[in-house]
């Protein structure tokens, strides 16, 4: 399961921040403190994608704390953090329990630790921090987790940003008529329980996610982020469609061969050049009011 996520996660980094809100971002980091490291929680930190799209967007010194419940996608976090920094002239430096990056105008000290992100969320995790974030996260995790979520951001006076939640739309072109049919399915499929809280918020965790930071007294912005994925990414495309499919099987198993004549199809566009996707998602920014 690892070394696939791994690679799920290693194709899709490109396209993730090729669609994040750079504008959000910034906001974010504008509300931070510059004159003491900022410190920074990043939830399912998987293989660091969001450390590295944030790293050099922050303001410096930083402080991070990776949290992952898979010890093996956080050894890869690790090898994939150093080749990043190397391809731009910084330093890594191993340190206990993770890495520090260096360079001119950029200082990190990043820890790592095994986790599960289960409830209770605990306390002692954002206490002191200035950022909560993660990336393609919030879809997973119940309403339950997401108000224990804006809790402890109040609590702690921390702003969050998430990014990359999917909301429940997608597209192909060319079309096929079970496209929409499929997508129905997965959205179904995205709201079973994946031990965080109860069932998943599912394609509405943006959504969900807004009305429990406002509820907790918190500013929100959010943007569309959405993928917008083209032939000469085949092997991304490729595992979205063979996801979906996977997806829509198991919500209907009785459907299994309409499913897969809907996969031959969708995969013929692939292999023929002419297929393109489009992927709903949104970032999510949220500070204490007057901050």
């Amino acid at each position: 399961m690892d070394d696939a996520l791994a690679e799920w996660l290693r194709l899709r980094e490109v396209a993730d921040w090729t669609a994040r809100s750079a504008p959000l971002a910034h906001q974010v980091a504008d509300r931070l403190p510059t004159e003491r490291p900022v410190r920074v929680l990043d939830l399912a930190t998987g293989t660091g994608s969001n450390l590295r799209y944030l790293m050099t967007r922050l303001p410096s010194p930083q402080h991070w704390l990776l949290v992952d419940r898979s010890a093996g996608l956080l050894r890869l976090l690790g090898e994939r953090t150093s080749a990043w920094a190397a391809s731009r002239g910084y330093r890594v430096e191993p340190i206990d329990r993770g890495l520090a990056v260096r360079g001119s105008s950029l200082a990190c000290v990043v820890e790592t630790r095994i986790l599960d992100l289960n409830l209770p969320l605990a306390e002692e995790l954002f206490a002191g921090r200035h950022l909560v974030t993660a990336s393609a996260l919030l879809d997973l995790v119940s309403e339950a987790w997401l108000t224990a979520l804006a809790g402890r951001c109040r609590t702690s006076g921390a702003a969050a940003l998430f990014a990359l939640s999917y909301d429940g739309r997608s597209a192909f072109s060319p079309p096929e008529p079970d496209d929409e049919w499929v997508r129905t399915l997965l959205n179904q499929h995205q709201h079973r329980d994946k031990g965080l809280g109860g069932p998943a918020a599912g394609p509405s965790a943006h959504l969900t996610a807004r009305q429990c930071f406002l509820a907790a007294g918190f500013s929100c912005r959010d943007a569309p982020t959405d993928w917008s994925i083209g032939p000469d990414e085949e092997a991304l495309q490729r595992q979205f469609i063979e996801g979906l499919a996977a997806a829509a099987v198991e919500e209907r198993p009785d459907a299994g061969d309409a499913v897969a004549a809907w996969l031959t199809r969708r995969l013929a566009h692939l292999a023929g050049g002419q297929s393109r996707a489009t992927v709903g998602h949104h970032d999510l920014a949220a500070w204490l009011s007057g901050t």
